[in-house]
């Protein structure tokens, strides 16, 4: 039986893969771990699937799995999942910044009963300004809206239970937001753990600094997923109610105020001519626009298919 799946995620590593796997191999053979390592090559333009392939045939705990193209980190860490089959799911970033050394206090957290999900955190990190600074906003604002007291979300670096990567699905850009979804799905119990974080010893960062606005928007997006992915026309539904209230009222109102002039024998102006009567009808078509969002969204949720977001190329070193 397979104690621990490193699952890794690479983009662009042809460097740091033969060290990380080396690094891996002996900490598991350190501590007698059984294992097995997943690399998921995300469409890189250099030679890091070659690496993989020629790792994999020196060691069958090297597993590979190619994407078609590049799909993202998020569509990575799905297809990992979808293979892992370890008592104890580690993922880690393939750029040598994460510790193989942290992995046997991962799995003790994990298999001591106490947590679902552990997420590392960089505690000390060796990167500049631009990527702190922002960092640390990004990361206590997600903690305020998720309620999920971690200090950094977008670390690499996790541990989880087998049946926590087994029950989500994770898509889009939501790899920052798995310990929230793990929760969301009744895996609730996350603990942190401070890890080591390592200079970047080849290449480069792959990630700009537009990351940290598309994480706000993704929380955003994952927070509204979770709350009306199943009843969409309760979030539809009830703005369109309003609009379409707020829209009846003011126009009962304008034809109240035009009767009850004219039977008091006052000079009355048009309805048309009224700016409430224009507000009055974009609310109204607003309100029903929004009610048929909800229908269309309803529809579309009874009938959304599960098929993966991504396509694979090639698979190495899997029997299943």
């Amino acid at each position: 039986m397979t104690q621990i799946s490193v699952v890794v995620p690479v983009f662009n590593e042809e460097e740091s893969l033969p060290e990380l796997t080396h690094w891996i191999s002996r900490v598991m053979n350190d501590h007698g771990f059984s294992y097995e390592l997943i690399y998921i090559n995300d469409g890189s333009s250099d030679n890091s699937w070659a690496i993989i392939n020629s790792l994999s045939q020196e060691s069958n705990k090297v597993k590979g799995i190619n994407f078609t193209r590049n799909y993202g980190k998020s569509a990575a860490l799905d297809a990992g999942f979808k293979k892992a089959c370890g008592d104890v799911v580690i993922t880690m970033d393939s750029d040598l910044q994460d510790s193989p050394d942290e992995i046997p206090g991962l799995y003790v957290m994990i298999t001591e009963g106490k947590f679902d999900v552990v997420s590392g955190w960089k505690k000390e990190r060796h990167d500049p300004l631009g990527k702190t600074i922002p960092s640390r906003f990004f990361n206590g604002v997600t903690r305020w809206i998720s309620g999920i007291k971690l200090h950094d979300f977008n670390c690499g670096l996790k541990a989880y239970r087998l049946k926590v990567v087994k029950n989500i699905h994770i898509y889009g850009e939501m790899h920052r937001y798995i310990p929230l979804l793990a929760k969301w799905n009744g895996f609730g119990r996350i603990g942190e753990k401070v890890v080591q974080h390592q200079a970047r010893k080849y290449g480069y960062s792959k990630f700009g600094i537009e990351r940290f606005l598309n994480g706000f928007l993704d929380l955003i997006s994952v927070s509204f997923v979770h709350r009306y992915k199943k009843k969409p026309m309760h979030f539809f539904g009830f703005l369109g109610s309003v609009s379409f209230f707020t829209g009846f009222i003011i126009t009962c109102w304008l034809i109240f105020e035009k009767v009850y002039g004219l039977s008091k024998g006052h000079k009355v102006r048009e309805i048309t001519d009224q700016p409430l009567f224009f507000l009055a009808l974009v609310a109204l078509i607003i309100g029903v626009q929004l009610f048929v969002t909800g229908f269309i969204a309803e529809l579309m949720t009874s009938n959304q298919s599960k098929e993966a977001e991504y396509k694979i190329d090639e698979e190495i070193n899997f029997d299943f």
